[in-house]
C-alpha cells in the first residue's frame, strides 16, 4: 500500500501549495494524484475482503517421479475477483487472477525427483490495482507436507538373460531364492501368503493357522543397506541409487519368495513376505534414510547360510569382514566403469552394480 499511500499525499501536498499560494494549476494534478491513489486502495481493499484461497494435495506420499495431483480454488468475498495473482512454488510463474470471474480453480501435476520429505509453503495470493500501486498479500492456510518414495526399478542381469535374469523366476528357481523346510505351524501372520495357511487346523478351531518353515529367516536373502557416502562424488545422488537399488532388490526378491532387510539402527532385520504387508513400512523408512556416519549393524551376518546383498552408498575396495563366508555374497555400489578384479558382475538396478564376492586368500576384507 506503501506507493498508494505516498501518491495520496503527494496530491494532498500539491493541493496544499494551490491552496496556498492561489495556484489554481496545481488543483488538477493534486486531485488527479489524491484521487488515484485512493481508488488503488479502495480497489484492493474491496478485492481481498472476505477472498478464501484452498489448496489440496491429492496423496500424502508419491513415489519419485510419479505426478501428483495439486488443486488450488480461489473464492472471491465481496466483490468478484480483481487484478492479481496466485503464487505458488510449484508453479512456473505466478498465475493471475480470472478478473470478474467469482471463482477460479487451478490444477498442478507436480513430479518430485528426489526422495524425502517435501513441505510445501502456503499459497500466496496477491490483489493488486492495475497500476501497481497497491497490493495486499493473503496467505491461504499453512503448510502441506508430502513424503516422496524411492522409485523401484527393474533388476537386469548383465551378461544376457533377459530382464530380471538371477532375480527371474523364468529361469527356474530364483539363485538368490531361500531353501525352507517345513516345521510345524504358527499362528497367521497379517501379510503372509495364503499358500501357508494351514486350512485343516482352520476347519478344526475356525482360527487361522500357518505354516512355519524351518530355517526360513536365515536361509531367505538378506539386504543390507549402508547409507555412509564417504568419498562418493556426488554424496546425495550416491545415497539416493543405493536406496532405490535396496527398494527395487527388496521388492523383487519378495515377490519370488521372500527376503529380509536390515537398514540402519534395526536390531534386527526386518522380514518382507511374498504378500509385501512389511513393505510399505520399510519403503517410507528408506524415504527417510540419511547419512549420519553410521555402519549400519552386521551381527550374525557371517553365519547366515543364505544369500546375503550388502548395498552400498560408495564405492568398497575391501567388503566388510562379516560378507565373508557363506554360501552367495553380494556387494552392490553405485555403477562405475570396469568390473573390481576379483568380482563377477551379477546385476544392474537403479544405477547401481551387483558383484558377487569370491573369498580368496589375496582378497583384503575391513
Amino acid at each position: 500500500m506503501r506507493p498508494a499511500a505516498l501518491t495520496v499525499a503527494l496530491g494532498v501536498l500539491l493541493l496544499l501549495v494551490a491552496a496556498t499560494f492561489d495556484a489554481e494549476p496545481m488543483y488538477v494534478p493534486g486531485a488527479g494524484f489524491a484521487l488515484l491513489g485512493a481508488m488503488a486502495i479502495a480497489w484492493v481493499t474491496l478485492g481481498s475482503l472476505g477472498l478464501e484461497v484452498e489448496r489440496t494435495v491429492a496423496v500424502k506420499t508419491v513415489v519419485e517421479n510419479h505426478p501428483v495431483d495439486v488443486a488450488i480454488r480461489v473464492r472471491a468475498g465481496l466483490t468478484p475477483l480483481l487484478t492479481g495473482t496466485v503464487e505458488e512454488d510449484l508453479l512456473d510463474a505466478p498465475a493471475p487472477l480470472a478478473l470478474g470471474q467469482r471463482e477460479m480453480a487451478l490444477r498442478i501435476h507436480a513430479r518430485f525427483a528426489h526422495r524425502g520429505r517435501r513441505v510445501l509453503p502456503p499459497v500466496r495470493v496477491v490483489v493488486r490495482d492495475p497500476f501497481g500501486l497497491a497490493g495486499r498479500t493473503l496467505v491461504a492456510g499453512g503448510e502441506a507436507e508430502l513424503l516422496v518414495l524411492p522409485a523401484v526399478h527393474p533388476v537386469a542381469t548383465l551378461g544376457g538373460g533377459g530382464e530380471g535374469g538371477v532375480l527371474s523366476p523364468k529361469a527356474g528357481r530364483p539363485r538368490m531364492a531361500a531353501e525352507v523346510e517345513l516345521d510345524g505351524v504358527r499362528p497367521h501372520r497379517p501379510g503372509a501368503p495364503a499358500s501357508r495357511i494351514q486350512w485343516s487346523v482352520f476347519a478344526r478351531t475356525g482360527e487361522l493357522w500357518e505354516r512355519k518353515l524351518l530355517a526360513d529367516a536365515d536361509s531367505r536373502p538378506l539386504l543390507v543397506l549402508d547409507p555412509r557416502t564417504a568419498g562418493a562424488e556426488d554424496p546425495r545422488a550416491a545415497l539416493d541409487a543405493a536406496v532405490r537399488a535396496l527398494a527395487s532388490l527388496a521388492v523383487a526378491l519378495a515377490k519370488e519368495g521372500g527376503c529380509s532387510v536390515q537398514l540402519p539402527g534395526d536390531k534386527r532385520p526386518t522380514v518382507i513376505e511374498p504378500g509385501l504387508g512389511a513393505w510399505p513400512r520399510v519403503h517410507v523408512r528408506l524415504a527417510l534414510i540419511a547419512d549420519d556416519g553410521s555402519a549400519p549393524s552386521l551381527a550374525g551376518v557371517s553365519s547366515r547360510s543364505g544369500p546375503v546383498v550388502y548395498v552400498a552408498a560408495r564405492p568398497i575396495a575391501r567388503p566388510p569382514r562379516a560378507l565373508r563366508g557363506g554360501s552367495v555374497r553380494v556387494l552392490v555400489t553405485p555403477s562405475t566403469p570396469g568390473t573390481p578384479p576379483g568380482r563377477r558382475a551379477l546385476f544392474s538396478v537403479a544405477g547401481c552394480t551387483g558383484h558377487q564376492l569370491r573369498e580368496s586368500r589375496h582378497e583384503a576384507v575391513a
